[in-house]
């Protein structure tokens, strides 16, 4: 594995995730869960749903994440295969920025319990089953009702999340660094429904309301938990960040334009 290999000439210890160690033939390998605390950088080989699973790996262990794209799309994992060679010379000379991503902590209460608590980089949705109906999902921010949706189900996303399951169901795009949370209804019954950005210290509460059907909660489209009606589900901003290192070769907007086809005919 060519990365491996130019770390450690560079007289850098590198830990191999124990599935990645047994493809290439290396019979030392940790689990994922492990090795945050154990390095300075993890430099993650895939698509942005394998750099998000990372993300809620590290948690509260702040340690900065490099992705190379080996995926389809690329929001996240912004180095491409080709520029990897010269992005582990910038690596190994500490030569990276990193762009510091809001999460947010979302824990599902039932019956005075916390049945689930979860620490996401995109989105928490509540959806419901294939054969449900509409359910009804009462939205409280900061103790103050908002609205309640009627609605095949409700995502709340940080910035990161924004290009994500939020703008498939009509969200807007928000900035990364800006500190926010987005509230997007999914295929709301009544029209006037709309996206709605709240500031990132708010805490939003969903009282899930249904009869005999089956409704989902999942945290980053990863994990989830299954709802019973009456579960209230809690969401706010972490206080855990994800430290992602920002490609060299390109900014933002340019990656926007460039996986969103902006501009093109």
């Amino acid at each position: 594995m060519f990365a491996a290999q130019r770390f450690a000439a560079a007289g850098i210890e590198v830990l191999l995730e124990d599935g990645l160690a047994e493809q290439i033939g290396q019979l030392a390998g940790y689990a994922g869960d492990e090795i945050p605390a154990l390095v300075d950088l993890i430099l993650v080989l895939g698509g942005d749903g394998t750099l998000i699973s990372v993300a809620r790996q590290v948690g509260s262990k702040q340690v900065p994440i490099v992705g190379v794209n080996l995926g389809q799309l690329g929001f996240l994992t912004e180095i491409t295969r080709e520029e990897m060679p010269d992005m582990l010379d910038k690596l190994i000379a500490g030569d990276y920025k990193i762009s510091e991503r809001m999460m947010i902590d979302a824990l599902i209460h039932r019956d005075g319990k916390v049945v689930g608590e979860y620490t996401v980089l995109n989105d928490a949705v509540i959806n419901k089953g294939a054969l449900a109906r509409i359910i009804d999902l009462e939205t409280y921010v900061d103790g103050r009702h908002l609205s309640t949706y009627k609605a095949d189900g409700l995502i709340v996303s940080t910035p990161t999340g924004s290009t994500g399951y939020s703008l498939a169901a009509g969200g807007p795009i928000i900035y990364p660094e800006i500190n926010s949370l987005l509230i997007t209804p999914i295929c709301p019954h009544m029209l006037t429904n709309r996206p709605i950005i709240i500031w990132s210290r708010s805490i939003i509460e969903i009282e899930v309301k249904f009869q005999d059907d089956v409704v989902f909660f999942t945290a980053d489209g990863q994990v989830g938990h299954k709802l019973l009606s009456g579960d209230r589900v809690e969401v706010r901003r972490s206080e855990t960040r994800a430290r992602l290192v920002i490609s060299p070769y390109r900014e933002y907007f340019q990656i926007l334009r460039t996986k969103l086809s902006w501009g093109e005919r």
